[in-house]
């Protein structure tokens, strides 16, 4: 009997160290498993962290040289195309140069027969092998000085000149076209100051100092004010406009180039705000076209203010959900290639438009339309397929977007003349970013104003296809007249 109850005492002993033992390997357990949630969870964010830092301009807003890693060069496929001119097709010649422009000719001949000098060549009347070719003569421009009679008068005991003309005046050492020229190479060609130096120094002949040359830049400036100011004004009346802005540095703060891209030109500002302040300023608050942007909220704001309509840009979109398609959550993957699949769809009936019938198009873009929709709001009907009790915030946000601006993206279907994307404020910003990256900016309200003109007519002209060179050198000649200067419409009288 004693036996037996000291070896139950031992198993209630041993029971109690089990116990014991097994509440340690629970707490164990427990701390693994949240140790093991917290690693799966910092995973993830780090997942999405480099999964955004490593966005490409094909997924995102970024510009290409922006892209630290070009994708590779794909191979030319057998029986693809070469690059460069095509067997078969007519060459592209350059037209040859009018009678009336050749200044001087040159004669060749030859003394013998290339083939057997003892053969007699008997020269043909008419018939010639033509080479025309274009050099830079050693002075490339001409220097005129003008002269002012001086006059003695005994009666006030002081000299007296005769005035220079006033396009004289007003010119001083360059005249029209050499002004004219530094303001295109500057805005044009983005040259800068020192390199404007050294085109005039070295290539010119002409030892300028960099602060003149600054102030040609404002004689430009004035010459193109009217005509800007005019752009401007006709900005409200505009049945459509594309917009756009991207970065600026004036003396090292930050500001915003603005450009509002009309259907025949183009206008820029430069402010330290990126707000739908700007946009009331340079539009009011009575616009009644339509705007083609992004999704950035300074457009939304504006738009709900003054009850403006926006076509958002497509192009921005499928770069979002591209990047949708390659983030590391499979839901948001998921949700990411049923949108890409329907703008696939719109994007191809687009592409081919000129080809089909327009009930065809407009049957076929209906398609895609309900596609988008449908993909778009998958989620409200059926959350469970697109995470486990919560919808990852990229989702959500895309939802949102659609659910509250969605019919903004396809405001092109039901107006005509509107397009799809906002690529042509880019492209006429281009040369914008460009010349940020080269001439570091501007350090004044003067150097804003002076850019913001000179580059209106750069883009205005490159939208009408005509002259830039031209357009400042009438423009910059009537200004030293005092003349009207000519408008940048064409169809201004």
């Amino acid at each position: 009997m004693f036996g037996w109850l000291q070896r139950h005492r031992q198993l209630q002993a041993e029971n109690a160290r089990l116990r014991e033992r097994n509440q340690g390997l629970e707490e164990r357990v427990a701390q693994l498993q949240a140790m093991a949630t917290a690693l799966r969870a910092e995973n993830q964010k780090l997942k999405e962290r480099l999964a955004a830092a490593q966005k490409t301009s094909r997924t995102s807003s970024k510009p290409p040289s922006s892209d630290v890693v070009k994708p590779p060069r794909q191979r030319r496929r057998k029986g693809q195309r070469r690059i460069g001119g095509q067997k078969g097709h007519a060459p592209h010649l350059r037209p040859a140069f009018a009678p009336e422009q050749i200044d001087a000719h040159q004669r060749h001949g030859l003394a013998h027969c290339p083939v057997d000098p003892a053969h007699r060549l008997i020269p043909v009347p008419g018939l010639t092998n033509t080479l025309q070719q274009v050099e830079l003569v050693d002075h490339p421009f001409v220097i005129t000085e003008h002269l002012a009679q001086g006059y003695w008068c005994p009666d006030c005991h002081r000299y007296h000149y005769a005035p220079f003309p006033e396009p004289v005046r007003q010119a001083g050492l360059f005249g029209p076209r050499m002004t004219s020229l530094v303001c295109f190479l500057k805005a044009k060609l983005h040259g800068s100051y020192s390199g404007l130096q050294a085109f005039c120094g070295e290539v010119l002949g002409l030892q300028v100092s960099r602060g003149y040359l600054a102030k040609l830049l404002q004689k430009g400036s004035r010459a193109f004010a009217q005509p800007c100011h005019e752009l401007v004004r006709l900005l409200p009346r505009q049945a459509r406009l594309n917009i756009d802005e991207t970065g600026h540095k004036d003396n090292g703060q930050r500001f915003w180039t603005w450009c509002f891209r009309g259907p025949a030109f183009v206008v820029f500002k430069i402010s330290a705000s990126r707000g739908a302040d700007v946009l009331e300023a340079m539009l009011g608050e009575d616009f009644s076209g339509i705007l083609g942007a992004d999704f950035w909220g300074a457009y939304r704001k504006y738009a709900r203010q003054c009850g403006v309509l926006i076509q958002f840009c497509l192009a921005h979109l499928v770069r979002e959900v591209k990047y949708s398609c390659e983030f590391p959550d499979p839901a948001v993957q998921r949700y990411g290639r049923g949108l890409l699949a329907g703008l696939t769809a719109l994007f191809t009936t687009l592409h081919h438009r000129d080809e089909l019938a327009p009930a065809l198009v407009a049957k076929r873009l209906a398609e895609a339309q309900g596609q988008i929709w449908d993909a778009a709001l998958a989620p409200m009907a059926h959350p469970e397929r697109y995470g486990h009790g919560t919808v990852h915030r990229l989702i959500v946000n895309l939802v949102d977007r659609f659910d509250r601006h969605g019919e903004g993206y396809f405001r092109f279907v039901t107006c005509p003349g509107i397009e799809p994307t906002n690529n042509s404020a880019e492209q006429a910003m281009r040369f914008i970013v460009m010349d940020r990256h080269i001439t570091q900016g501007t350090r004044s309200l003067r150097g804003r104003e002076c850019c913001e003109r000179i580059w209106t007519v750069v883009a205005t002209c490159a939208a009408q296809r005509r002259s830039t060179f031209a357009w400042m050198c009438q423009a910059i000649t009537a200004y030293f007249n005092g003349w009207q200067v000519p408008s940048l419409l064409l169809n201004s009288s």
